[in-house]
């Protein structure tokens, strides 16, 4: 039942993504004196790569229509911010590690906390499903 509700498959799909990158964060750390070990992450699906069916180069395919003054302007006619350079942030040990324990950790706490999220919104999505029917929590 909950397999073809949407919700249900968004959250699972992130509980999949949590669970896959807690692997790789768990594997950093346990590589964390090996030489040579670079540590890994699990990039996130990028909301922007998901919109690109309905963009033609920089334009939007779908347009807003604005009828009144008050109206929102088209996406194509607002200046775009500038993009951010991005920090190393991994420092090279001497045996060629770039492993910082300190960091995979905090990744993993977050990575648990994004996890214990998703399972509670299920959970809650469930308990309201079974109220919605009178069959109560």
């Amino acid at each position: 039942m909950t397999q073809d509700i949407a919700l249900f498959k968004a959250i699972s799909a992130k509980m999949g993504y949590l669970d896959t990158r807690q692997k790789v964060l768990a594997q950093n750390i346990a590589n964390s004196d090996t030489p040579n070990y670079r540590a890994k992450d699990v990039s996130e699906v990028d909301f922007d790569t998901l919109l690109k069916d309905i963009t033609s180069g920089d334009r939007l395919k779908v347009h807003l229509e604005t009828t009144q003054s008050g109206h929102m302007p088209d996406p194509n006619e607002i200046d775009k911010g500038k993009e951010m350079k991005r920090k190393v942030t991994y420092e090279v040990a001497p045996a060629g590690n770039a492993v910082i324990l300190e960091e995979e950790i905090i990744k993993a706490s977050e990575n648990t906390m994004d996890y214990n999220m998703m399972t509670n919104l299920y959970s809650k999505h469930i308990s309201m499903m079974r109220t919605a029917l009178g069959r109560g929590q």
